[in-house]
Order: structure tokens, then sequence, then C-alpha cells
């Protein structure tokens, strides 16, 4: 089917489009223009779109759509969307809330590190969409509180990081509870062969729609690599951290996060940090903070790069490069999202810049490359740097609590880890060589 221009053009329930002008969206981005009107109708979708291309709408749409009217038992959802952090499930949550209360549709939220009971008991109440992380679904199956025999649409979002944390295994048993015959959809920002699979196995001749051929880059997006020596490196990300306007900025290690937010709090910089040693209590409220502007620098493992969406985000900086170019571009994709501008800036050592070179290459990046050091105009002009006051600061920490019924977050170890929850994206142990930071991490 071809492309519409206006959601009017749709044959949506008129509630969810009077939803749609009240929250300001006033025209489909790409996505959805192109996907919708076979999802609509019923069709298996694979739609390829750079992280922050509007693909949450493009499935939640026709998921509350299709399943507006209908009404679910007990334990027995209608729908499911499956998604590979928490983050991520909080986000396509609170993006299709307001649209689900328009049709009385019910949507349950199932995440590992958070209540089991309550989750239960939301699923024992009935539900008729699921937003769901793998690992903590399969707990509720396992304990009788949720079936899949009555789910006719199932979208899984972001299903190469799925494939990257090792979720393949629990995805495809959890497809092989849902009805068959039913719709699936499958959006992914790259499609590697672990998708390929998915797609072959899962998907019944589905309609193709990649709107953004380089996974990645685009128009609205600079990417600078920033030449800096060793020794100026932990100055140079102090000046950066200390401009005006939010940034995130990423780092290999859960460590190496701590050592700088402790810096940067030290030299008068609103910083804290997200990793995956935090309570997801205390991971959500860090992130309200960072949307809030409570906190101005959100320091972070791979955790948050991806499923988190804030406004007028303008500059990712990556303090260590990551070692593989999806990683690249799911941390850039943080800003730069819906139709806004954004910066990624790389800060790479003369050891790291060969490596570098070859992941921009697989990205299918061209970058501007600068040398810079701390306290030059170049590196002001580029990323807003700007000398600290040196006054510390103390941001409130978020409580280190955790709701009751959950397990005590993984403190690195390896081995068995706590109910429902995957390490990671991008904590995985990775050689000593690529962990080195000036912050405290492994050397």
């Amino acid at each position: 089917m071809p492309a519409v221009e206006s959601f009017a053009d749709l044959d949506l329930p008129e509630r969810l489009l009077a939803t749609l002008g009240r929250e300001g969206v006033t025209a489909p981005f790409p996505i959805q223009a192109a996907t919708l009107p076979n999802s609509l109708a019923g069709r298996d979708v694979l739609g390829r779109g750079r992280t922050g291309s509007g693909k949450t709408l493009a499935f939640g749409l026709a998921v509350l759509a299709r399943t507006a009217g209908k009404r679910a038992e007990p334990r027995q959802p209608l729908a499911l969307v499956l998604v590979p952090t928490r983050e991520l499930a909080q986000q396509v949550t609170d993006a299709l809330t307001p649209y689900a209360r328009s049709v009385s549709l019910r949507i349950a939220t199932v995440v590992g590190g958070m209540s089991i009971g309550k989750q239960a008991g939301a699923l024992r109440a009935g539900a008729e969409v699921v937003v769901a992380t793998p690992g903590r679904l399969k707990d509720l199956i396992d304990r009788g509180d949720c079936r899949l025999d009555g789910v006719g649409i199932t979208v899984l979002d972001e299903a190469d990081q799925m494939a990257d944390m090792g979720f393949m295994p629990q995805v495809t048993a959890l497809l092989d509870q849902v009805r068959p015959g039913g719709q699936r959809m499958l959006f992914s920002a790259t499609l590697d062969r672990n998708v390929d699979r998915l797609v072959r196995t899962y998907l019944h001749d589905p309609v193709v729609h990649s709107v953004d051929p380089s996974a990645g880059a685009v128009t609205t997006m600079e990417h600078h690599i920033l030449h800096v020596h060793d020794a100026d490196k932990h100055r140079t990300t102090t000046e950066i951290a200390a401009r005006d306007g939010r940034v995130i900025m990423f780092l290999d290690t859960k460590h190496a996060v701590d050592r700088l937010t402790e810096h940067l709090l030290s030299s008068g910089v609103r910083a804290a940090a997200l990793h995956g040693g935090k309570s997801q209590p205390q991971r959500t409220r860090t992130l309200a903070q960072f949307k809030s502007g409570h906190v101005t620098v959100l320091v972070a493992t791979n955790v948050a790069a991806r499923g988190i969406h804030v406004d007028n985000l303008d500059l990712v900086v990556n303090v260590d490069p990551p070692s593989d170019h999806k990683d690249y571009l799911h941390r850039g994709g943080r800003t730069a999202r819906a139709g806004e501008s954004g910066s990624v800036v790389t800060l790479v050592t003369p050891g790291q810049r060969r490596g570098m070179s070859r992941l921009m290459t697989s990205a299918g990046i061209t970058p501007r490359v600068a040398q810079v050091r701390s306290g030059e105009a170049e590196l002001s002009r580029i990323t807003g740097a700007q000398a600290p006051s040196g006054v510390p600061v103390v941001v409130t920490a978020p409580r280190a609590e955790r709701p009751r019924g959950t397990s005590a977050p993984s403190r690195g170890r390896r081995g068995r880890r706590p109910t429902g929850q995957g390490r990671p994206a991008g904590e995985a142990a990775r050689p000593r060589a690529q962990r080195r930071t000036g912050f405290g991490s492994a050397a």
C-alpha cells in the first residue's frame, strides 16, 4: 500500500485521531506513513528505521486501533510488545498510554527490577496490551500469571538489540506461545543474521519498509571525531560537561561512570550516573532528574544507549569510543530524534585512531575530524565546552531502595543473574585493553 500524507487518511478510530491532535502529533513521520496502511490492514510488517525515527507510534497506533473494542480476560493479553530494556519498555508505555486510554485499553508493563507481585496483579486484573522484557515475561508465564495463546498481535521492537543481548532463545520461546496466524511486526535499526532468522521463521509474507537505508546517519546529526592526548582527555571531558545545555556521556564501565560523576560534581557540574549497578527505582529517578533539567550531565554505560528519549538533547559524547558500530549508532540515536538536530562527539586518543576509523567505515559515516586541546576555541566551537565553576555541587541522589519481591542488582560478578535481568548492552566483559579511561576504569 502507498504511504499516506496524513493520519486522517488512515483507518483509525476517531478517538485516536482526536488524541493525536491533542498530543500535537500533526503529520506522520516517514516510517509511520509507510507502515501504518499495511499494519492497520493486518499485514505482517518488517520496519527498518534508525532509533528516534518514530517507530513507537508506527506500531503502537496499529496495535491500539486493531485491539480497540476488545476486552482481555484475566491473565490473557491480546497484544504483546517485546523490547530489550526496562527503559525502553517504560518509554513505550508512556508514549502509548494517552492513546490507549482514549480507546479504553489497559497497558501492563512487565520488566525486571520492579515488583513482580504488582505486575502479576495487573495481568490478573486484565490488560489488553503487555509491554515486556523477555526475562520477566517468562517468569510471569512460569508462575501462571500470564498466557500468550490469546495474543493476536505481536511486536518486536529493537530486535537487533535483543539479539545482541542474548535474548533470542527467550524471544523465540515466547513467539512459539502466541496465537498461530496472528499478526507480527518487527522493527529494528539493523538487520543482521539473527534478526533475519527471526523474520524468516515468524513473519508471514511481511511488507518491508526501510525508511533509512544507512540505519543511523541523517542530515540532522553531525558526527565529530576529536583527537585528544591521553594526558588532556580528563580536562577536555570536564570542560565539555560544563557546557550550557544537557549532554549524555558514555563510558565503558560502571566504575568509570561513577568516578567521572564524582569528579564532575566536585568541579561544579550537575552530573548523575546511570548504569546496570543501580536499582530500577534509582535509574528511573535519575532519568527524571535529567529530563527535568535538575541534572545536566548524564554519565552512563550502554544501558542508556537505547530506550531513552529526552527532548532538546543536542549532544552525545563518547568519552570511551564504543567497540561496535551498532553501539555507536544507538548511542548517537539519543540525539537528533524526531527531526531535531544534534551532534555526536567521540574522544579518540592516539592508540584508538585506527580502530575508530574502521568503526566509522562499518557505520557508513564520514565524520568531521579535529585535533583539540582543553581550553582552546575549537573545542568550545564544536561542543560548547567551557571552564567549570570549580564550586562543588550536590545533586540529591535517588534513594537506594528496591521494591519488595525483587532481587538485588548484579554487582558485576559472573554467573547467575537476577531473575528477569540480562546484562545491559555494552556491559559484557571486555578485554582490559578496551576498558581504559582516565576515570578509574580497569587499565
